[in-house]
């Protein structure tokens, strides 16, 4: 089969093709011409390569495994890979997770702006910080609405 048409039944792009070919997950045969063309069984090994990327493995720990579906027998080496990866992965998920947390308190923030995190609503305007300030002078009536659009815009 020519690449074109694994492509299509593999539901992959061809540039995706040339990329396994690339990182020597996918070994095609050549034509006298250049041309490349797998064997039927190219596409099933294309959608377990597919399943790999969706479970968030890098090639280059996927190359590691292929090995291991070839020949139906999984190593320690491999259950090991695995766990290693879902280690990294449930580690990005709780960095995401504060990353988010620290997004929702900018939220807050801008919607309910204060002189200790909103420079325009101090006295004067961008003057440093003081939190002695805050509880002598209230701001001006249109600074928090001003302050916001502020936060907003930068």
């Amino acid at each position: 089969m020519r690449i074109g048409e694994i492509a299509h039944q593999a539901g992959v792009s061809t540039r995706a093709l040339r990329y396994y070919e690339e990182q020597g997950l996918l070994t095609p045969e050549r034509t006298p011409s250049g041309q490349r063309t797998y064997p039927e069984s190219a596409v099933e090994r294309v959608r377990l390569i597919q399943q790999f990327f969706t479970a968030g493995l890098p090639s280059r720990t996927i190359l590691q495994l292929l090995p291991c579906v070839d020949t139906g027998h999984a190593s320690p080496k491999a259950f090991e890979l695995l766990a290693s990866e879902r280690s990294r992965i449930t580690a990005a998920m709780a960095d995401l997770a504060a990353a988010r947390d620290a997004l929702d308190r900018m939220i807050d923030i801008a919607n309910h702006p204060t002189p200790e995190h909103c420079p325009a609503l101090r006295e004067p305007a961008w003057a440093p910080y003081n939190p002695a300030d805050a509880t002598r002078t209230a701001p001006h009536p249109t600074a928090a609405r001003d302050a916001s659009a502020t936060l907003i815009t930068m």
